[in-house]
C-alpha cells in the first residue's frame, strides 16, 4: 500500500464532509455564506457533481504517485524518466483536475498557431527585429507598414 492512500482517503472524506454541510443551514451560517469568505470558503449550493470532481481529483492524484512510485522501483530506465518528469510536472497535470475540466486550451493553442503562421512567413526578413516586429502588429492587431526595411 502506498504511503500517499491513507492522505488520499482523508482528503476525500473532508471534501465530502465540506459538501455536506451545505446541506445544513443556519442563520449565522447562511448569512456568511453571503459574504465573499463564505462563497470561497463553504460555497453556496449543494452539488452531487462536486463531490464526484473532488474524488476524481484525489484517485487521479493517488494513482499518479503511485503508478510514479512503482515505476521509479522498475528497473527499466525509460520507465522511470517517464515518472520523473511526470513528478516534476505533478501540480501541472491535477490542475485540470481542480479546475474541474471548465479551462479550454484553445485560445492559447490559436495564439501558437498564429505565431507559428507568422514565423513561416517572416522567413525573408533579414533581421530577427523584424519578425518581432510583424508579431507585435498581428498579434496585438496593429496595423504593418508597407516595409519592414528601411531605405536611403
Amino acid at each position: 500500500m502506498p504511503s500517499g492512500l491513507p492522505v488520499a482517503l482523508l482528503a476525500g472524506v473532508l471534501a465530502t464532509t465540506v459538501e455536506v454541510f451545505k446541506l445544513y443551514h443556519a442563520p449565522a451560517r447562511d448569512a456568511f455564506r453571503l459574504s465573499l469568505s463564505g462563497i470561497l470558503l463553504l460555497g453556496r449550493i449543494f452539488s452531487v457533481w462536486e463531490i464526484i470532481a473532488y474524488w476524481l481529483a484525489i484517485s487521479a492524484g493517488a494513482f499518479l504517485d503511485y503508478w510514479c512510485h512503482r515505476a521509479l522501483r522498475s528497473r527499466l530506465e525509460p520507465m522511470q524518466k517517464v515518472a520523473r518528469m511526470l513528478r516534476a510536472h505533478e501540480e501541472l497535470l491535477l490542475n485540470w483536475f481542480r479546475a474541474k475540466g471548465e479551462i479550454s486550451s484553445g485560445a492559447v493553442e490559436g495564439l501558437n498557431n498564429k505565431t507559428r503562421v507568422i514565423t513561416r512567413r517572416s522567413f525573408g526578413f533579414r533581421t530577427f527585429k523584424a519578425m518581432q516586429m510583424a508579431l507585435y502588429h498581428t498579434l496585438g492587431r496593429l496595423p504593418e507598414p508597407e516595409t519592414a526595411h528601411r531605405f536611403c
